[in-house]
């Protein structure tokens, strides 16, 4: 029977707990809702740091906070975020009026011991709480990322949001040796609101996509709002793997605040209807070519 990867994404850089109480920005909370989300069947945690303001941070303590706590707990595969967010140490003002995504943070959350991070090779434009913040991601700065994602034996997660940003960096950078395969491609759709440069959800763009991604790719679909369910069904359906989870999406159903334990239990009980299974951490290490862990107590 086929196995598929969830990946539960429980903060994210950019949501906060005035939109929903539910999400988790503290290393406990963060620790705690991951746990329970591994209960129900993620293998992968995609993780961003909050500084004790909640405002978005790179800062490797933290980050190796949230990972010791986790690991002490479950076997997830931790995956940490060098996209950072859209407020606090990850922005750095501009003459123009404009602000910059801080590259120099982004770089820290490769150094809290994760075996995986995402990496955003791309250059596009946020618009958040007022803001346009322009993330800078150069062909020069994906080159200095990548070696160090090299440097620390970390796997990347390729996260991309439309076709350019799968033909460009991430093909050059593959090509060019700084990853093994399978190549692990997130695919993040209905972030155009809010990011210039990113694509709508809709079967035929997901569709197109896949079929754009290199040779011996592993390709995982996350989706923001409402776009969140239908993408990941679709995924699934095409032979994919899924993330979910608050960072992306904060509801469960129209007018009703989710958790992450319950957006991951929904997923697992789609996997199943489709007569597929969930696949453990484990088995989500052995398909993406990861050291195995030591398994911890639940």
């Amino acid at each position: 029977m086929s196995k598929v990867i969830v990946t539960v994404a429980p903060t994210g850089g950019m949501a906060s707990k005035a939109q929903n109480p539910n999400l988790p920005t503290q290393p406990d909370e963060i620790a705690d809702s991951v746990h329970k989300s591994w209960k129900e069947g993620a293998a992968i945690a995609a993780l961003h740091a909050r500084r004790p303001d909640d405002q978005a941070t790179c800062n490797a303590g933290i980050y190796q906070a949230i990972n010791d706590r986790i690991r002490a707990r479950c076997d997830i595969v931790i995956n940490n975020s060098t996209g950072g967010g859209s407020n606090g140490d990850m922005l750095v003002p501009r003459a123009d009026g404009l602000f910059e995504s801080n590259f120099e943070e982004r770089l820290k959350g490769l150094d809290a011991g994760a075996e995986m991070a995402t990496f955003d090779g791309m250059t596009f434009a946020d618009v958040h709480g007022g803001r346009e913040i322009l993330v800078i991601t150069t062909p020069g700065r994906c080159d200095a990322l990548a070696e160090r994602f090299k440097d620390r034996g970390i796997k990347p997660e390729w996260e991309v949001f439309g076709p350019q940003h799968i033909l460009q960096d991430v093909c050059r950078l593959i090509a060019k040796g700084y990853d093994k395969p399978p190549y692990y491609i997130n695919m993040v759709l209905g972030a155009d609101r809010g990011f210039q440069g990113a694509m709508p959800y809709s079967h035929d763009i997901l569709a197109s996509m896949i079929r754009l991604l290199p040779p011996e790719s592993v390709f995982c679909v996350s989706a923001i709002g409402p776009a969140q369910l239908p993408a990941t069904t679709q995924a699934l359906l095409l032979g994919g793997h899924v993330r979910v989870g608050l960072e992306d999406n904060n509801y469960f159903a129209r007018g009703q605040l989710a958790t992450n334990e319950q957006l991951v239990a929904r997923t697992v009980r789609i996997i199943k209807e489709l007569n597929l299974e969930p696949a453990s951490p484990a088995e989500a290490r052995n398909m993406l070519g990861l050291p195995q862990r030591a398994v911890q107590a639940a």
